[in-house]
């Protein structure tokens, strides 16, 4: 097939997927094939929610599946600082692991696509970066490049200004929540080589802060195939995309000073407060009626109406709140010292 859409799901974030699907086809992608690729075995509600939809198949293809897995767990365990960190935590080898699962739609059916983490609702038409594909290999459009570097590549490293030249790095970083490339743009000779580098001592370079998102990034950057960034090389045409800015919403669309969103992505916000909300809750999410209308676009009947919690849950959420953050910063710590 010519182009389609990937994204990465299980149960936990069946409110997300269904959200997406509905975005994605009411959006501009109606005609578009979509394949989720399963982020694990807890599938049940996603394997219902694709049976009901003509254009949406899930990802089977369990030798890449293994293979990318494998190769994640190559250049992680190659990370002594990594293994160092993650062992004190009593985390697994390679702290979430299944993220790279991501990487599996390099190996799909789409000659060309675009993969969108669940999280993220389709805004507008996506003609254009598919267009961008016939003359770069990886196309993103995000403004990651002017958040701290750190969340991507390790500063702290010796080995960082022997890999990469400082005055580009900032040009090739991207969010590894939304991206367009091509089936097979590594090859596995590049990937052999990739990982030769890695295992060698390259892997010192990566961030432990979003390890799917700091190996993909390696990768692209690494392997020199073409990259272009909408947001790096047209800002002033371009719109923002996270959250955390200030949209204005018509008919159920973002737009940033009078343009168009191409998309929205709620990264770094718990799955568990969107279930918290699709089951009557008044949770604080930014843009929550957007979301709600798009979770439930297929069933209005079902939307829930937004009860504020008891003083007991708001007093145990905010300490827990309080609690996660006390041991994200002590993690923080360990992680950079």
């Amino acid at each position: 097939m010519n182009k389609g859409i990937y994204t990465l799901a299980n149960d936990l974030v069946y409110d997300h997927l269904v959200a997406l699907l509905n975005s994605l086809e009411v959006n501009g992608a109606k005609d578009i094939p979509i394949c989720v690729i399963p982020y694990d075995n807890r599938l049940d509600k996603v394997r219902a929610e694709i049976a009901s939809r003509n254009n949406v198949t899930l990802f089977d293809n369990f030798d890449s599946i293994n293979f990318w897995e494998d190769f994640a767990t190559q250049a992680w365990t190659s990370h002594q600082k990594a293994q160092k960190v993650w062992r004190k935590n009593g985390w697994q080898p390679v702290y979430r692991l299944a993220m790279h699962r991501k990487f599996c739609c390099l190996d799909g059916a789409f000659e060309k696509f675009i993969y969108f983490d669940a999280d993220t609702l389709l805004m507008g038409n996506l003609d254009y970066i598919y267009q961008k594909l016939d003359e770069f290999d990886w196309v993103v459009n995000d403004f990651q490049y002017k958040s701290d570097v750190n969340y991507i590549f390790d500063l702290s490293s010796k080995m960082i200004t022997q890999i990469f030249a400082p005055e580009k790095m900032s040009e090739k970083i991207f969010c590894a929540g939304w991206f367009a490339s091509k089936k097979g743009v590594f090859s596995r000779d590049i990937l052999d080589s990739l990982l030769q580098k890695l295992k060698s001592a390259e892997t010192e370079v990566m961030s432990l802060r979003g390890p799917d998102q700091s190996l993909l990034n390696y990768c692209v950057y690494r392997s020199g195939i073409s990259f272009y960034n909408f947001a790096y090389h047209q800002p002033e045409l371009v719109t923002g995309n996270h959250w955390s800015s200030q949209f204005d919403v018509k008919d159920w669309v973002l737009y940033d000073k009078g343009r168009r969103l191409t998309y929205l992505h709620y990264m770094s916000i718990a799955a568990t407060k969107f279930a918290q909300l699709c089951k009557g809750e008044d949770v604080d999410i930014p843009y929550r009626d957007v979301f709600l209308h798009y979770r439930y676009l297929k069933s209005p009947e079902k939307m829930p109406r937004l009860i504020p919690p008891s003083f007991l849950v708001r007093w145990q959420r905010i300490f827990r709140s309080w609690l996660t953050q006390r041991i994200n910063n002590i993690q923080f710590k360990i992680r950079n010292f």
